[in-house]
């Protein structure tokens, strides 16, 4: 039986159900897809082809490449940034490769390949995960005969390698001093155009990424509340309109509505609270890190800290949750890696001294 669904692009989706066999295409206009509907259930019955018309012209993973994009176009999700250069560099390396050759020795040699150029495991994990997504997409959208098997394979295969697999947690963490060394660096500097010194501090004390640093408006500042609402957050899986609040803490040696405050007066409340461009922010910390000769430091690494130092001010999992967004609190497990002299002075500050324990003995 066929469906047939008008799209917001004005287009028409029909989808043919028959005998266990399942095709899809979009038309134009409804006449064609009933048309073509009607032609797709009398070759099911006869045993015959059931693709459609731009399904018969794959032949290449480059093909099942674009049909994947067009599809999730189509349906209002089109590739992100990130998902689309991965998909670009796929069809570069795999695009030309015919379907029948898609086989795991195909994939073993390209995850080969690809870690010489010096794709780490986490990077070939991913292109494997899309690899098989798009591979699986085709066979069960549009009934192409190719099988995701041979990616999982390859992907056992290449695990079995070390050449595929997790990435590796980072735990560095900036010292005080270094944190006061950039702050100076950036603040005594009159060639830095971009308020660095207060960016960091404000990274530290809100835990949020250079982008959801530098891309939020004043409306979107509660000046009586003392948050802020940071919009389409990241999330592995829905960060279309996950909108979350958060709050603008002293709780990390660093006031992020102080921050604010100063913020507000340079910008007057128009624009947005940073209104500078997050590569810019990141770039310059690089160059600083080089120019102190601090080794190894990320401006991501001052998500880490502000989240490290919210543990050892002594917020429950739940509290510090909110600040970060992590939805899952088992990924804040890796964030909670407090200095073992931290927890020395925790527990010295909470014992009793000696004279103070030999007063409790003789009162009672």
């Amino acid at each position: 039986m066929a469906t047939f669904t008008q799209l917001a692009s004005g287009n028409w989706r029909v989808q043919v159900r028959r005998k266990s066999r399942y095709v899809a295409e979009t038309f134009r206009r409804r006449k064609d897809g009933e048309e073509w509907a009607l032609e797709m259930e009398r070759n099911i019955d006869r045993n015959g082809s059931s693709k459609p018309r731009m399904v018969r012209n794959v032949r290449t993973f480059g093909d099942l490449i674009d049909l994947h994009d067009e599809d999730m176009r189509e349906v209002g999700k089109p590739p992100r940034r990130s998902k689309a250069a991965v998909m670009a560099s796929l069809k570069t390396e795999l695009g030309s490769v015919k379907l029948p050759a898609l086989n795991r020795e195909r994939l073993i040699e390209f995850g080969r390949k690809r870690a010489k150029q010096g794709a780490g495991p986490a990077t070939l994990s991913v292109d494997l995960s899309f690899i098989r997504t798009i591979i699986t997409h085709a066979a069960a959208v549009h009934g192409i005969e190719v099988s995701a098997e041979e990616a999982r394979l390859a992907r056992v295969a290449l695990s079995h390698l070390n050449l595929v697999g997790k990435s590796k947690e980072r735990d560095r963490r900036p010292t005080q001093d270094e944190l006061d060394e950039l702050i100076e660096y950036f603040e005594t500097n009159p060639r830095q155009f971009i308020p660095m010194g207060r960016i960091v501090r404000y990274a530290v004390a809100t835990t949020l990424r250079q982008e959801e640093i530098c891309k939020p408006e004043w409306p979107l500042v509660d000046m009586k509340k003392r948050l802020v609402v940071i919009q389409d957050r990241k999330d592995p899986r829905h960060k279309d309109g996950n909108d979350q609040k958060v709050p603008l803490l002293n709780l990390t040696g660093y006031d992020a509505w102080e921050v604010v405050l100063q913020q507000r007066i340079v910008t007057r409340g128009y624009g947005r609270i940073f209104p500078h461009n997050h590569r810019s922010v990141s770039a310059a910390f690089t160059r600083a890190c080089d120019q102190l000769k601090i080794e190894d430091l990320h401006f991501h690494d001052l998500r880490h800290e502000g989240t490290s130092r919210l543990f050892e001010a002594g917020l429950p999992i739940e509290k510090v949750a909110l600040v970060t967004g992590h939805k899952d609190w088992r990924q804040l497990q890796r964030y909670t890696n407090l200095k073992v002299e931290d927890l020395l002075k925790l527990q010295h500050a909470q014992q009793p001294s000696m004279e103070e324990f030999i007063e409790t003995l003789a009162a009672s």
